[in-house]
């Protein structure tokens, strides 16, 4: 693998996972409460012995900079680095990425000054696990030029995703980006081995070989790899190869699909596991003290550490890392996200965390929140969608920004 480049995409706006979004890029909003999304696939290249690797990024992108800059060193004799390309203008190119190809193209001087044979192109946004070194061998093995990871998918699900059709040989020789109408959805129909999933969605990860990445982002101007260049490439002729993955695999697109990828972690036998001692997800090390529990009761859900816990009760929940949470509050299927501090030990009209008395339920809280007492966060009137100062509500889940404070008392 040391003749692969990684290149990692987290320069996208995320609108649909705003207000999580609005102070943050997308990868660098906290999950499984204490680690962020571009730790899912910076973990798996370094538990495939890729060691080379770029992030590129554009919007809202302090805080993971920062996340990066701390987390992952490299030691002078591994020949591995870890390095952020920010979005800049130049005399040659004076836009901002307009897409993922476009994102690349801006940045292929940096990449072929190396001897690499392979680009991995990642998302910075998706939930799972792969090795990537029985990606590239398939890649390899079948001398494509192009090799797509996909996924069987339910017929509503291929209306949100490339939909792609493959030979016997496992080459791709049809692609339909995210089709509404039901004749292309049936034409797209293909054997998967589960008949509830007969569709090969895209999950959005690429391998181009070295030469054949150029040529593509020269041959074809479009800006988006999915949207753009490889229906293109498959209809010029291009190699184009499907690799078939059938483990755990999350979008995290939307504010429902990151819900409930969290919450999913407090199921006895999780989707996806951050306990797997053969191919850890590596975070920032933070030293913190191990979590206060008093008379609470937690019943199926993940604490993170150097919390202070004294609520009634915690059903289904996570709770992230520093989390103040005080007594009489019962929290059910929630993500607290915790805080990136200890607050002091001063007299405030709001501290830090969760008050007394409260309950929160169905809800995400950002971090460094001040929640009063008595407060309700419920969805009490069953709103789909509201935008308010210090909270918003999308597909009925409501998310407390992060640094909110509620007053005592407040019912959402």
């Amino acid at each position: 693998m040391r003749h692969v480049l990684s290149l990692i995409l987290g320069g996208g706006r995320g609108t649909r996972l705003a207000p999580l979004t609005s102070v943050r890029s997308k990868p660098a909003v906290p999950i499984g409460g204490k680690y962020r999304l571009i730790d899912i696939p910076i973990s798996n290249c370094l538990n495939s012995n890729l060691r080379r690797i770029y992030v590129l990024t554009q919007f809202n992108s302090e805080s993971l900079h920062r996340h990066l800059n701390s987390t992952y060193k490299f030691d002078a004799f591994s020949q591995g680095f870890l390095e952020v390309l920010a979005a800049s203008q130049s005399f040659e190119n004076a836009n901002w990425y307009q897409g993922t190809a476009d994102a690349v193209r801006h940045n292929l001087h940096h990449f072929e000054k190396w001897d690499f044979t392979e680009y991995l192109i990642l998302a910075g946004d998706h939930l799972y696990r792969m090795n990537y070194g029985k990606f590239v061998n398939h890649h390899r093995f079948n001398t494509a030029d192009i090799t797509v990871s996909v996924k069987a998918i339910t017929r509503d699900d291929a209306r949100e995703f490339g939909v792609l059709k493959v030979n016997s040989s496992g080459r791709i020789i049809r692609f339909a980006e995210k089709p509404k109408d039901d004749k292309i959805l049936d034409e797209m129909t293909s054997e998967t081995g589960d008949p509830e999933k007969p569709y090969w969605g895209s999950m959005g990860i690429y391998v181009f070989s070295k030469k054949i990445l150029r040529k593509a982002l020269t041959d074809i101007r479009g800006d988006d790899f999915g949207g753009d260049i490889i229906p293109s490439a498959i209809e010029k002729g291009y190699h184009v190869q499907a690799y078939f993955f059938n483990g755990y695999w999350e979008d995290i697109g939307t504010i429902r699909s990151f819900y409930y990828a969290n919450i999913a972690l407090t199921s006895k036998k999780p989707p996806f596991s951050f306990q797997d001692p053969l191919m850890p997800i590596y975070t920032h090390a933070r030293m913190l003290p191990g979590s206060h529990i008093m008379d609470s009761c937690i019943v199926s859900s993940v604490l993170g550490e150097g919390s202070a816990i004294k609520a009634t009760s915690i059903r289904k929940s996570v709770i992230g890392i520093r989390s103040i949470i005080d007594f009489g509050t019962t929290i059910e299927s929630s993500y607290i996200m915790g805080n990136d501090f200890f607050e002091e030990d001063i007299e405030t009209d709001i501290p830090l965390g969760i008050g007394r008395n409260c309950i929160i339920k169905n809800a995400i809280i950002d971090k460094n929140v001040h929640i009063g007492n008595d407060v309700q966060i419920l969805n009490k009137n069953s709103i789909d969608y509201k935008e308010e100062s210090q909270y918003w509500i999308r597909d009925g889940i409501v998310v407390v920004k992060k640094g909110a404070i509620l007053e005592d008392g407040i019912i959402i």
